[in-house]
């Protein structure tokens, strides 16, 4: 499996903030124990999450497609291209994620079309973007500081924002079907980026944060504590509950935090799986020097307590894959 994850806070020309996150997955449908994957009649498969933030109107809407049709030419340059669409070619049809030029990227769905623009250099995760997780390993890579502009919709309405934006991209030989993660990513005010994650494969917990500077200096590190800080929300969709609120201690970077989300209901539900993604404000100190700044918290691997059939939450995308007739013969 592999995907490309971007998510960056924005603000409108009254100082308005917005949130967005896209995530482009590629999978093998044999391979990856995911649900509705063997129900996809080709061997590779590329689904996408997206997701946009009012924070002042305190609004979340998201969209989650189990599969997407990517055009004959996606993938086929030199650098990241893809463009898709929905099975059966409903609603938004011009979905896009390409990178322009190294690192700069254009961003398109119905509710955001973005230029992203990298101000610094790469940043690889454990210092040589190659991690040993327990019992597989994984590329991965950040790229931590992406200027961004462009237009959001929102009921209709076209609303110019600027910010800043970071990127993943992650790809591994792994089922990912029992993981469990709380992952951050951090973007302060003295031009500090820092990712760190706890990742729990269901044996072993793995810790691991990279740092960059604003001189484009890297530090790494596997000791990390992180632990809630007592605020919960709990899903009235899946009744999974979630630690909003957390404490980050990473002793070698000499960093303290505190993290808490701007909206509590951030869930979104991807067949069986839930998981909460959303922003989130930083409060805290680093080498002693009071800290703050913005970034995203992803949470994974909570368990779903109300009982819901697969076939209950996919019926719509079921009897949309039974109207889509041409790849019956693909």
């Amino acid at each position: 499996i592999e995907w490309w994850y971007f998510n960056g806070n924005l603000f409108d020309k009254d100082g308005k903030m917005y949130s967005f996150m896209d995530c482009l997955f590629k999978a093998d449908t044999k391979k990856v124990k995911l649900p509705l994957l063997n129900m996809i009649p080709t061997k590779d498969i590329c689904f996408a999450h997206y997701l946009l933030s009012d924070i002042k109107a305190k609004k979340f809407y998201s969209k989650v497609y189990p599969w997407v049709i990517t055009s004959n030419d996606s993938f086929s340059k030199d650098l990241l291209s893809v463009n898709y669409i929905h099975p059966d070619f409903s609603g938004y049809i011009n979905c896009e994620m390409k990178e322009i030029n190294p690192f700069k990227f254009r961003l398109k769905t119905d509710y955001f079309d973005l230029i992203l623009n990298s101000k610094k250099k790469v940043l690889l995760e454990g210092g040589k973007g190659f991690l040993k997780l327990n019992s597989f390993e994984a590329y991965y890579y950040s790229v931590t500081n992406l200027e961004t502009e462009g237009e959001l919709t929102i009921n209709g309405k076209k609303i110019k924002v600027k910010g800043k934006s970071w990127m993943d991209h992650q790809w591994a030989d792994r089922p990912y079907s029992l993981d469990k993660w709380t992952w951050f990513s951090i973007q302060l005010e003295d031009k500090k980026e820092i990712v760190c994650f706890e990742f729990n494969d269901g044996k072993k917990k793995k810790y691991s944060a990279s740092m960059i500077n604003k001189n484009n200096k890297t530090s790494h590190t596997e000791e990390v504590f992180i632990k809630p800080n007592g605020k919960k929300w709990k899903s009235k969709k899946t009744g999974a509950e979630y630690d909003l609120s957390w404490n980050i201690q990473i002793p070698s970077f000499k960093a303290n935090l505190n993290i808490v989300p701007f909206l509590n209901n951030q869930e979104m539900i991807f067949g069986l799986i839930n998981y909460w993604e959303g922003p989130i404000k930083i409060n805290g100190k680093i080498n002693e020097k009071p800290v703050k700044g913005l970034g995203f918290m992803e949470l994974v691997g909570r368990p779903r307590i109300l009982s819901t059939s697969l076939a209950s939450l996919t019926e719509d995308y079921i009897k949309r894959l039974e109207r889509f007739k041409p790849f019956e013969t693909s």
